[in-house]
């Protein structure tokens, strides 16, 4: 999106700086205007991606240092209206909760985009995209076997559904197991090394209770 504005000449540079709650809140009175400013300099002329900004609304130490940064925010984006994007992200429920704890906010983030979540064949997609980074590949029975988890997961998704990170952390589980399967072969090859089989892949009832757990 930096790039686009860039080429549409919106602005001049197009990088991006990401930051979330950790990187705009201080713990004492007077620092938190000076992280957002900060962090504001370093994305002038760019984009200023805020990560799961809904946690700035809330602040449980009852000094309202995350409402402090809202603020400073809020005036750093008029004052730098012409040079300055930027985009708050978070899951939508927390996000409207957000937007509506201060009216600036409501005025300023006037724009909305939803990302659904991603289908089951997107979702394998995903799996082998990082499966191939990292030299892996899947037999025909272990993406099989695969799908099922995938269309499990999909079928009971709900609002806080981590998609791909729940993908990436299926893929760290399958390597596990297979690292544990090859260990007592006495020869192992580069393809024994790099195929995943149906073995590797965890148990299908078992791995889609463990991600909706709570």
């Amino acid at each position: 999106l930096g790039r686009i504005y860039k080429h549409l000449g919106y602005l001049s540079s197009g990088h991006i700086v990401e930051t979330d709650r950790a990187g705009l809140v201080a713990g004492y009175v007077g620092q938190t205007a000076l992280k957002v400013d900060e962090v504001v300099k370093a994305a002038i002329n760019g984009v200023l991606f805020i990560d799961e900004a809904y946690a700035l609304a809330k602040d449980d130490s009852g000094k309202d240092f995350g409402n402090e940064a809202i603020e400073t925010l809020l005036k750093r984006m008029e004052d730098h209206r012409d040079d300055l994007a930027v985009i708050a992200a978070g899951y939508p429920d927390e996000m409207k909760t957000f937007i509506q704890s201060n009216p600036g906010l409501q005025s300023r983030f006037n724009r909305y985009f939803r990302f659904e979540h991603y289908t089951p064949q997107e979702m394998m997609d995903i799996f082998k995209g990082i499966a191939k980074k990292a030299d892996f590949a899947l037999t025909a029975d272990a993406e099989e076997k695969l799908q099922f988890i995938f269309d499990g997961l999909y079928e009971k998704r709900n609002s806080t559904f981590g998609n791909a990170r729940v993908v990436r952390n299926i893929f760290e589980q399958v390597i596990a197991i297979q690292a544990n399967r090859i260990v007592a072969i006495p020869e192992i090859t580069k393809e024994i090394l790099m195929a995943l089989e149906e073995a590797d892949i965890p148990e299908v009832k078992e791995t889609i209770q463990k991600v909706f757990v709570f």
